[in-house]
């Protein structure tokens, strides 16, 4: 018999795995942007140094908020720190 428990411990897992994957791959689109403005990459990439910036406040404001929603996934998962 399938415990309710452990389905909430999985459902927060497989959650918190997916903040964690966007989180990585928004901050890879970043990186890779600044690496093209300054032809460290190939084509593309961020027009200027303010779309620099503002990308990067983004994509930090977007990870504190993914932050969170880990936090609150977990606390209702009900999983342990250990």
């Amino acid at each position: 018999m399938i415990k309710l428990k452990e389905v909430k411990i999985n459902i927060a897992t497989a959650i918190a795995a997916a903040f964690g994957f966007v989180i990585a791959l928004l901050w890879r689109d970043v990186i890779i942007g600044i690496l093209k403005f300054y032809r460290y990459w190939q084509d593309g990439g961020f027009d200027s140094e303010m779309a620099i910036l503002s990308g990067v406040i983004l994509v930090l404001i977007i990870t504190v908020i993914c932050v969170f929603g880990i936090m609150y996934i977990s606390k209702w998962g009900g999983i342990d720190k250990k």
